[in-house]
């Protein structure tokens, strides 16, 4: 979600798909074929939970015969509490320049948790077909009935779609031809509500006996609440096209989370473990500390979830999220949870929170859930120039996060608080929630002072503005000045004895430096060690 300023920062990649296009712990888990079930045994832990999976004398491995072929699942053969242990030590780790981890809130119960399950289609040798997993970086297909991490009931759904397919003369799509009509099927389940919609990913928009096709399935599971037709006739990796044609019930499905109900379409982002999601979410709404009184802005609000959530707990939500059909969805939600404190705009969410500075806007809150791949270098700018008090940042990957927390504490916030949840068990992925607050430069200096060199110029004589006006064109083809400069050091706490660079009448008019050079000097007194 961002759009362009030259120079950029190291380790940063522009990302302009929103939380509606997310893919957390990408949608290719799919593991087990082995028979279901196993003992599970949890006792509560300080720092989560502890739960040993096994039946009889076989192993999780044993369990899953294509657990290496699959690679959803990197860490099947694990006991779970190794792998608490495993997640929360890498993020302690990552976070210990910032702040002191509370540690990780694990599963009572980390098996069957994903609602949503996906199945690729294909033939075998002998023209029979089959369903399953795409193969870690191929495109062969690991036949796969059953998943130990995946909602079981869809799971059968998906077996009985391919039982039935031959009677139909329904063959699976094939890749390498074009010839076929079955590409995907995607199954989505209401963990509250028990709902259930079933999408068909076609090459083509006709599906031969639709209706006698629908009834049969139904006959089958008769929990079905919807089946949707898409139509993805591109080469292209991505699962869902963009046709989509409802041939029984609504269209949707509904659930419940942290109290508030929730539309699910096929492409709306819903987490795929709701279980786990509440206790995220509980963590994040701990963090914000909402009084009634607040200005929240919800960055990267997908389909609206949390920023519905804290409105019972704000005076206003403003929601910012580019994808049209996740702002489609939240406008939705908000109508369905009666939730008027809360309004929803598509657009690029830095470029929002500028257009808000400008006008003279007060926020007092960012919620910000950014992709795996993070938040972008405008997003943030525009948030430290905003200035809110607080920043409640719900990240997908420990490394950007760590990026984006340097980024934020060199602009003057400090992380206070920071826990681990556990949202997708068996992998290595890990959730964490991250509180920034505002330091008052007014009142609030931290210092680091060598007693065997003490000098107060120390900050000025690292560089002077002709090294930084060089840095700075040389890494991003900008012209500033000195003046410039002098503001971004006044801005950072650089208290210099005399600034020549300013106007000697407090009344002056000053050209205000642009955003995108502001971002590049501050870049070059990072290099510099100026900050």
């Amino acid at each position: 979600m961002s759009g362009g300023i030259s120079g950029g920062f190291p380790g940063y990649r522009r990302d302009n798909s929103g939380s509606g296009a997310k893919q957390h712990v990408a949608d290719r888990m799919k593991t087990d074929k082995g028979k279901r079930g196993g003992a599970i045994s949890a006792s509560n832990r300080d720092n989560g939970y502890r739960v040993k999976v096994s039946v009889g004398d076989k192993t999780q491995n044993d369990l899953c015969p294509v657990a290496k072929r699959c690679g959803g699942c990197q860490w099947m053969g694990r006991d779970y509490q190794e792998q608490l242990k495993e997640k929360e030590k890498q993020v302690r780790k990552l976070l210990a320049p910032y702040c002191r981890l509370e540690g990780i809130l694990g599963m009572e119960q980390p098996l069957y948790y994903r609602n949503k399950v996906h199945a690729v289609f294909g033939e075998d040798k002998k023209h029979r077909p089959v369903s399953g997993i795409y193969e870690e970086y191929t495109h062969r297909i690991v036949p796969v009935d059953s998943c130990r991490i995946e909602n079981q009931k869809a799971d059968a759904i998906i077996v009985s779609i391919r039982e039935l397919l031959p009677s139909f003369k329904i063959r699976p799509y094939n890749e390498d031809t074009g010839y076929g009509l079955l590409r995907h099927v995607l199954v989505r389940t209401g963990q509250v509500s028990g709902q259930i919609m079933v999408v068909l990913v076609l090459a083509s928009p006709i599906l031969p006996s639709k209706n006698n096709f629908v009834k049969a399935l139904l006959k089958r599971h008769p929990e079905i609440n919807t089946i949707v037709v898409n139509v993805n006739n591109r080469s292209t990796s991505m699962v869902l096209g963009d046709k989509e044609q409802v041939i029984y019930g609504k269209g949707y499905i509904e659930d419940t989370l942290c109290g508030k109900t929730f539309r699910i379409s096929p492409k709306s982002f819903y987490q795929v473990n709701p279980a786990q999601t509440e206790v995220l979410y509980a963590k994040a709404m701990e963090y914000a500390a909402l009084t009634g009184q607040e200005t929240v802005v919800d960055a990267y609000c997908g389909t609206g979830t949390i920023g519905i959530i804290a409105s019972d707990r704000a005076k206003q939500v403003i929601g910012v999220e580019l994808n049209a059909d996740a702002v489609r969805d939240a406008r939705s939600n908000a109508k369905i949870n009666q939730a008027r404190n809360i309004q929803f705009y598509q657009n690029d969410a830095g470029r929002f929170l500028l257009e808000m500075e400008a006008q003279g806007a007060r926020v007092d809150v960012v919620l910000m859930d950014p992709p795996r791949s993070g938040s972008s270098e405008e997003f943030l700018s525009a948030v430290a120039r905003m200035a809110p008090g607080k920043v409640v940042y719900v990240s997908c990957s420990p490394e950007t996060l760590v990026r984006d927390l340097k980024y934020m504490v060199g602009n003057g916030y400090r992380v206070e608080r920071a826990v681990a949840v556990d949202m997708f068990p068996f992998t290595g992925h890990v959730e964490t929630v991250c509180l920034l607050s505002k330091l008052n430069v007014e009142h609030h200096i931290e210092v680091e002072i060598n007693l065997d060199e003490m000098d107060l110029t120390k900050a000025e004589s690292k560089a002077t503005y002709e090294e930084i006006k060089e840095y700075v064109l040389e890494h991003s083809g900008l012209k500033v000045s000195s003046l410039y400069i002098a503001q971004v050091k006044e801005k950072c706490g650089i208290i210099e004895r005399v600034n020549y660079n300013l106007p000697k009448s407090e009344n002056s008019r000053q050209p205000k430096c642009p955003l995108e050079k502001e971002v590049a000097i501050r870049e070059a007194l990072g290099y510099f060690q100026m900050i």
